[in-house]
């Protein structure tokens, strides 16, 4: 982990968490300067909270496999009659430590609770390209289904591979480039507004290059036998049971989503590999106080069939997101750092929120959120899942925009070391 302090200093300054944290900053400190008049120049307007056509915020991106990546992003928030933010539109232009300048474009609207869309494109000098259109609504399960579509194409960089199994070194680090494209849609029936079945539907292509970081092996040359090396193709089923009483699907505090799934990927249907998997999903909010709230998360996966599965498809542990199905956060650590057949997870934060203030035309609230993370990975399914867990501890940092937007600066700690997460929306 490399700048910890730079990072802090600029609370996540590289993603929408600095979106939110640069305004409450910006607020604070317009509400502790005495009484002025009117700013004398165009360009004293544009950094007033007040009449700013645009907030320039830093771009300080410090995840543990990409990098160091600084940019600007000139980001503009437009919000409805109930000073609730409709629309972000944030363009930036960045320079990565590893694949030089680029820029990128994002537009996240939330026209509804019940409703939202995005769209995120851009690309860098070399090898790095993006873009993701996403389109959800019955969020909030008034009627009778609820549906989503996304398309994806990502050519990332920095993904990194260490083997199979719970206890892999970390010199055994590799890299490789990750070019993937991928078609999903989810439709949901609602039987009630806590009852929901779902069925997903994905097209998915990964192509696994040779690693283009000059410091770190390609992960082909070093297991040229391993399954997902190369191209690959799958058709992807999976069904979900899920029962939810969130107060809020973005900003919960309150209330539980339990999930069991089941999905399958077969050859006889036209992909390239074959594996199935089944798991469950769990999360409970307990607000102690008007200001103050326990989550819990907890995931379990097992693939009883996962000889011919490629190695991007088992399950997964690390990283700052948890993702219903595939993987689990372990916040000291970086995406995918253990995979394997099977998959236990746990974690628990304290969100306590510690201030608020009007800024750019919007509420925004301050949570700090001390947090602790254990899982592991495991081939036996008879394995005790409280056995050789890894753990990672350590301090969220949040800025809430209610009731849609949740930018977060995360920093975690295990025996490898420090990693620090910046990002959008709560880790589960």
């Amino acid at each position: 982990m490399r700048c910890c302090g730079l990072v802090l200093i600029s609370v996540g300054a590289g993603s929408f968490a600095s979106l939110a944290v640069s305004a409450a900053a910006a607020a604070a400190e317009t509400e502790a300067s005495p009484a002025a008049g009117p700013p004398a120049s165009k360009i004293g307007r544009s950094f007033d909270p007040a009449t700013a056509p645009f907030i320039p915020i830093p771009e300080i991106d410090i995840a543990p496999n990409s990098g160091l990546t600084l940019g600007v992003i000139p980001t503009v928030l437009r919000t409805n009659a109930r000073n609730e933010i409709e629309t972000i539109i944030a363009p930036d232009i960045i320079h990565s430590e590893y694949f030089g300048w680029g820029s990128r474009a994002r537009v996240f609207s939330y026209p509804s609770d019940d409703t939202q869309w995005s769209v995120v494109a851009g690309l860098k000098q070399h090898v790095e390209r993006e873009f993701d259109a996403t389109y959800a609504t019955g969020q909030t399960r008034r009627d009778r289904y609820t549906w989503s579509v996304e398309a994806i194409y990502d050519r990332s960089g920095t993904s990194r591979f260490f083997g199979i199994g719970n206890d892999t070194l970390q010199s055994s680090e590799t890299s490789y480039v990750n070019n993937q494209s991928r078609l999903e849609a989810t439709i949901g029936r609602n039987f009630t507004r806590a009852w929901q079945l779902s069925y997903l539907l994905r097209l998915r292509a990964v192509d696994v290059l040779s690693s283009a970081l000059p410091s770190l092996p390609s992960t082909g040359t070093v297991y040229p036998d391993l399954v997902g090396v190369g191209a690959e193709h799958e058709l992807q089923q999976r069904l979900t049971l899920i029962y939810d009483t969130r107060d809020s699907t973005t900003v919960a505090r309150d209330g539980a989503r339990y999930a069991l799934y089941g999905g399958f990927v077969s050859r006889d249907l036209g992909s390239s590999v074959t594996y199935n998997y089944i798991g469950a999903d769990a999360r409970r909010y307990w607000p102690l106080s008007a200001d103050v709230a326990v989550a819990l998360h907890a995931a379990l996966r097992y693939m009883p069939s996962a000889g011919e599965a490629p190695f991007w498809a088992l399950s997964s542990l690390g990283g700052d997101r948890s993702v219903l199905a595939e993987r689990a956060p372990l916040r000291a650590y970086g995406e995918d750092r253990f995979i394997d057949r099977n998959m236990f997870a746990s974690g628990i934060e304290l969100r306590r929120r510690v201030a608020a203030m009007d800024a750019f035309t919007t509420r925004i609230s301050i949570e700090l959120a001390p947090f602790f993370d254990v899982g592991k990975v495991f081939s036996s399914t008879g394995e005790s899942l409280l056995s050789e867990l890894h753990h990672s501890a350590g301090l969220g940092i949040r800025a809430i925009a209610s009731p849609y937007i949740v930018g977060y600066v995360d920093i975690g700690y295990g025996h490898e070391g420090t990693a620090v997460f910046s990002g959008l929306n709560y880790p589960f």
